[in-house]
């Protein structure tokens, strides 16, 4: 789906895996989105207890693996609780990396042996998994769990349209669990960075998730957590700060396209002719941090995306709103937009809701506490502190918030599991 020039073809795929990530596919997999949540809060609980650092990357890269392993394949990966498969987010980055710079430099593909071998004890482990995974899948019944193997597969699904057949299905998969994985992971290590930046940030969050459930058990999809207005806003400001993927979404005309409809005329962006197979780009974080679209780019403002309705002072005019939600792209616009826009906030909004009912939490003393900004006295734009820093791969790389977690004793045991404190 990512590289299907045609049109025609690239819409079929996409309303054939599309399928899966919708917001009523959403909530009949919430179930099992829910159980890895909970791993994930009881690991954090473990570590708690241990008055342990906790790098909040390595935890999320563990529960968005452990997430779209089951969606994609129905399969459970357990990389949160267990060694044996614990390689495959480091894999899934350094698999990032080589369509990263193939991305950037096509002409560069024929260096792919030196990658492969540079990479050589990660990727083979990846796609050992991925055939492990996919033979595993193919010996259940269709109907044995709600993953892309069941919603996509076979000669005609619930779309219409002809289903994915073989390498097809599994290059789909196997895309959507790097692609999936990653670009939700970062989303949530930003979302923890920046609250642990932004003390009034945090306070006013906690608030809202402690005011509007009754339990930790309370916290899913519904009308209570579609009104938490401002974690949606948290969550958005996030994504405009540190947009998960940080590769240019390239473009080029389609007067080649195989199928209606194709362009007619010269392609014309800002005044400038763009010749047939010339491809066009703005990157995400750029366009994010546009002065002329988003005021004070750099600040961390959830409050920007509340309406004057909701945030009485220092809410933004309804012309400026506009502006801001028109060139809001994080996951791209238009039908090559990411279809997984449904799975990033449920999965999002759950995880730091409940974390935010379970727990306190702060940036580590001292150095480690750093971990994640940017360095005084830089000049390359890498010098902001309370900057998420983002590194360009395919999705983004990054490292850090690490964070201490105190344990709100009066609720864990809503979890099976007792504090100390």
């Amino acid at each position: 789906m990512f590289n299907a020039l045609d049109r025609a073809e690239h819409s079929r795929k996409r309303r054939v895996v599309g399928q899966l990530i919708t917001e009523r596919s959403m909530r009949s997999f919430e179930p099992s989105m829910t159980l890895q949540i909970d791993v994930f809060l009881h690991q954090l609980l473990a570590s708690s207890k241990k008055s342990e650092v906790v790098n909040m990357t390595v935890r999320c890269q563990r529960l968005a693996t452990d997430v779209v392993g089951l969606l994609a394949f129905g399969y459970e990966l357990n990389t949160q609780t267990e060694d044996t498969n614990s390689i495959i987010p480091a894999a899934m980055k350094s698999n990032a990396y080589r369509i990263g710079l193939y991305i950037a430099w096509p002409s560069i593909s024929f260096f792919d042996p030196v990658f492969r071998w540079l990479g050589r004890k990660r990727i083979p482990k990846f796609y050992q998994t991925l055939r492990k995974m996919i033979g595993r899948r193919m010996s259940m019944p269709k109907d044995a769990a709600h993953d892309l193997y069941a919603v996509a597969s076979g000669d005609v699904t619930a779309s219409g349209d002809r289903g994915l057949q073989d390498t097809d299905l599994w290059s789909e998969a196997s895309f959507f669990v790097v692609a999936g994985g990653m670009t939700v992971s970062t989303l949530m290590s930003a979302i923890f960075f920046y609250l642990s930046h932004h003390p009034d940030v945090y306070a006013r969050l906690a608030t809202e998730i402690r005011t509007t459930f009754n339990s930790g058990r309370d916290i899913a999809s519904g009308p209570r957590l579609s009104s938490c207005r401002y974690l949606r806003a948290v969550i958005d400001e996030t994504m405009r700060a540190a947009p998960p993927t940080t590769a240019t979404p390239w473009r080029e005309d389609d007067v080649y396209s195989a199928t209606p409809p194709r362009s007619e005329g010269p392609l014309v962006v800002d005044g400038h002719v763009i010749p047939p197979g010339t491809s066009v780009g703005v990157n995400l974080y750029s366009l994010l941090h546009n002065e002329a679209l988003f005021p004070g780019p750099f600040e961390f403002h959830p409050e920007r995306w509340l309406t004057i309705d909701e945030e009485e002072d220092g809410a933004y005019g309804k012309e400026v709103q506009a502006t801001m939600r028109r060139a809001f792209a994080p996951f791209a616009l238009g039908d090559r937009g990411c279809a997984g826009k449904a799975m990033a906030y449920l999965e999002a909004s759950l995880t730091i809701a409940k974390t935010l009912w379970y727990f306190d939490f702060e940036a580590a003393p001292g150095k480690a506490g750093k971990v994640g900004g940017g360095t005084p006295g830089r000049t390359d734009g890498r010098e902001r502190v309370d900057e998420y820093q983002l590194y360009d791969i395919f999705t983004a790389d990054h490292d850090g918030p690490n964070v201490v977690l105190k344990p709100r004793a009066q609720f864990t045991n809503e979890l099976g599991m007792k504090s100390d404190a």
